[in-house]
């Protein structure tokens, strides 16, 4: 899987597959529309065909100058424009067919990737950069649309007319198709030298585009602590030099595409320039009519044109094909988490007990350091837990193992006595409702953003939630109302409005199982007691497990337990626990005497 760096032997092996043979990948996305390619390809087919006719009929006009063929000049002329016709109709039917069809498929081939990217796990977005994989989706695609839209149809046409041209320039005059088959060599060997150096720089130019998107993205969805760290120009330098790094890949791949074509374009109408005054000579020698003459010069630049096309498409299908191959790599991407062949089936209703079983985990950015330490904890359906601890516990990692955001190196999460990894991961998640430390607020109303929890949620539903995190009164002064827009990322909106709006979400879901993860941190002491009260009515008769700093927040736990560099280091009431003394004796002496 591609990194936000390349070391070089990732770039080694790139070079090595990026060929015009990894369009194969787009096979797939192409066989369901079998009916437009084949009505795009008998368009194409007719046009390149008419193409072909329409030098004969010119023959037929510059002979009919001549005084015994008069008669017949007005006919030939009809003629002519009737091909003239039907090559542009043709030409209109192959752009709207070829076009769709590209348009459609690129549409198909964003909506899979972004599918498949929604539901991987954290791990996998340890090792691939969020922006850069948007760059896939846009840049990538936009290369093969253009290849699916214009590339191919143009490559096919030119081909053909190609191979046409051939060979009626052989019926035409054997000497003249001999003297322009001894240009192509000359012709070819450019397009094959030049397109290995096009490929390798195609190939830095999308790495760079797709590292400064990464840098962009990071930095844009951090601005205000860019600005509050006066980082912005560092920051301004640091994306101008990917930038620029990407732009001097470009302008090396240019150049070198621009001198092939210029070679192949000066060696091409230099022959058939030559070819002319050939047959020039015979055509004052009767060894040929003017008309044949032109019609051969007219073939002769119809191949040398469809020759020029294909060396330009060739560089277009190189880019391409790196890009396809970038694409494929995202949709077959192998995620770590994923979910049983033959899933079992939870009873109804869910009671929601969980139980950690000897649970040992690392995070795998950092496989060195423990996050769980053989963790065994039993939760009964019901209960209100509470995980307190210094920060780095791991306290939030029992969430990521109880959501399935990763699995245990070892051990085991069960779910009502079945182990979460023999069940679907929607059909467990949909039994729970998360609050996270860092609440996600969406660039959309308020009210959308708390309706996320639950879609077909009613407005009035919407709004008892609200009311029950304590977040009415804020969102009803809002310039609409619920329906107001809170921007990016809920820009327009301070943290502890965030957080509330996160826990009416979760309130909304009315799950069996709840896991708040600082869900009060922002809070300020009147709205943090209304939350309270609210999430201590929501607790009954649903499993409840809270992380929390400030333990004022827990002491109506059934059960406090406290961890330590990934353990569970004791367990009971907050009395017991302050009685027994130890770390939780500490942390409480040390907040509730300030």
């Amino acid at each position: 899987m591609r990194r936000s760096t390349n070391s070089p032997n990732d770039l080694e092996e790139r070079e090595k597959s990026k060929k015009v043979g990894s369009l194969r990948g787009l096979i797939p996305f192409l066989k369901p529309y079998r009916t437009l390619i084949m009505l795009a390809m008998l368009a194409l087919v007719t046009t390149a065909s008419l193409s072909l006719l329409l030098p004969l009929a010119v023959r037929r006009v510059v002979d009919g100058f001549s005084a015994d063929r008069a008669t017949q000049m007005d006919q030939y002329f009809g003629a002519a424009i009737g091909i003239a016709l039907l090559l542009a109709i043709g030409t209109g039917c192959r752009y709207y067919f070829v076009t769709r069809l590209g348009e459609r498929v690129i549409a198909d081939i964003r909506t899979s990737i972004y599918n498949k990217m929604i539901g991987m796990s954290p791990q996998f977005f340890e090792r691939v950069m969020t922006g850069e994989v948007i760059s896939r989706i846009t840049t990538d695609t936009t290369l093969i649309l253009s290849v699916i839209s214009s590339s191919v149809s143009i490559a096919l046409r030119n081909l053909l007319i190609f191979l046409g041209g051939m060979v009626l320039m052989l019926l035409t005059s054997l000497k003249l198709t001999s003297l322009v088959l001894l240009i192509v060599p000359l012709v070819i060997v450019p397009i094959i030298v030049l397109g290995r150096r096009v490929r390798g720089l195609s190939r830095e130019n999308q790495d760079k585009i797709a590292e400064s998107a990464g840098n962009a993205s990071e930095t844009l969805l951090a601005a205000q602590t860019v600005q509050a760290f006066t980082h912005e120009a560092p920051s301004k330098k640091r994306f101008s030099d990917l930038t620029e790094l990407a732009f001097d890949a470009a302008r090396k791949r240019i150049g070198v595409r621009a001198i092939m074509t210029v070679i192949v374009i000066f060696m091409v109408f230099t022959g058939v320039l030559g070819v002319l005054w050939m047959g020039a000579r015979d055509v004052r020698a009767d060894i040929m009519s003017p008309g044949e003459l032109v019609q051969f010069v007219i073939y002769a630049v119809l191949v040398a044109g469809a020759v020029g096309a294909l060396s330009e498409i060739w560089g277009e299908l190189q880019r391409a094909a790196g890009a396809t191959e970038r694409l494929a790599e995202l949709i077959d991407a192998e995620d770590n988490v994923t979910d049983p062949v033959i899933p079992k089936t939870m009873k109804q209703p869910v009671r929601g007990a969980l139980k950690f079983d000897a649970v040992s985990f690392n995070y795998p950015s950092r496989p060195d350091m423990p996050a769980l330490k053989d963790m065994n904890l039993s939760i009964k359906p019901g209960e209100t837990i509470a995980l307190v601890g210094p920060s780095g516990a791991g306290k939030s990692t029992v969430f990521q193992m109880v959501l399935r955001f990763f699995d245990p190196i070892s051990g085991a999460v069960l779910f009502d006595g079945i182990d979460i990894k023999e069940i679907d991961r929607d059909i467990f998640r949909k039994e729970m409702a998360y609050v996270p430390q860092d609440p996600v607020i969406f660039a959309t109303s308020a009210k959308e953003n708390i309706r996320f929890g639950r879609p077909d949620a009613t407005d009035d539903e919407v709004v008892e939630a609200a009311k029950a995190a304590a977040a009415h009164t804020f969102l009803m002064k809002l310039p609409d109302g619920y329906d107001s827009f809170v921007g990016e990322r809920g820009v327009m909106l301070s943290g502890g409005q965030k957080q509330r709006i996160a826990i009416a979400r979760a309130i909304l879901r009315d799950a069996p199982v709840l896991l708040l993860d600082e869900a009060t941190s922002a809070l300020d002491a009147e709205s943090e007691l209304a939350v309270q009260k609210a999430v201590e009515l929501l607790a009954k008769d649903r499993t409840t497990l809270i992380v929390a700093h400030r333990l004022a927040t827990v002491k109506k736990a059934d059960r406090i337990v406290v961890m330590d560099e990934g353990e569970v280091v004791a367990t009971g009431t907050h009395a017991e626990l302050v009685k027994e003394g130890g770390l939780y004796a500490r942390l409480a002496k040390l907040q509730f005497t300030q």
